[in-house]
């Protein structure tokens, strides 16, 4: 009962973001549509440097598995992650093989979109991806860039930020992506 009255919730406060236009000139078929326990955040797609990724994020989006997935890992500065719909706490991927890495020269700024891995395994990006919060030089050429932030990078401000002590940022009771559809698919 607690979950569905966090729903219903959550569904309320994202009504407001759900009426809002995309961006002027959005490729529709290459932009996801997140909606969170905060509000709308909008990703223009980079298909231009990393196809492979970009498609994943795309089938994965349409096929519902981002909806109702926390933001597991969000740490104040520097970046907030999600994309874990098998496990929903960091440790998961999808039914899909990894991902070879598509690295780039894009530098990772505020508002990029980067793809996670595991550890040193640059072939390992299967579903879970982060939005920087900041300047990320260090990530430079070393993941995959698939998008950045072209509408919401307020609402990414606002996404719960693990506590200081928080081993790896994780965060207790996070803000949820409630819904992600690719933009030419929204209803």
């Amino acid at each position: 009962m607690i979950r569905i009255l966090a729903v219903f919730v959550a569904l309320i406060c994202a009504a407001p973001a759900i009426a809002q236009p995309l961006p002027a000139g959005t490729d529709k078929q290459n932009t996801i549509v997140i909606d969170t326990t905060k509000g709308r955040i909008v990703i223009k797609l980079r298909t231009d440097i990393a196809p492979q990724h970009a498609e994943r994020i795309k089938q994965l989006a349409r096929e519902g598995f981002y909806n109702n997935v926390p933001f597991h890992r969000v740490m104040d500065g520097f970046m907030a992650q999600t994309g874990d719909g098998q496990n929903f706490n960091g440790t998961g991927g999808s039914k899909y093989p990894n991902l070879k890495q598509e690295f780039s020269s894009v530098h990772f700024k505020r508002g990029v979109v980067g793809m996670a891995r595991k550890g040193d395994s640059v072939d390992s990006a299967n579903s879970q991806f982060f939005i920087m919060f900041g300047d990320g030089a260090p990530l430079d050429g070393k993941y995959t860039v698939i998008g950045d932030v072209v509408q919401g990078m307020d609402v990414v401000d606002k996404l719960k930020k693990a506590d200081a002590s928080s081993p790896g940022g994780a965060v207790t009771d996070p803000d949820k992506m409630v819904k992600v559809q690719v933009a030419a698919d929204l209803k």
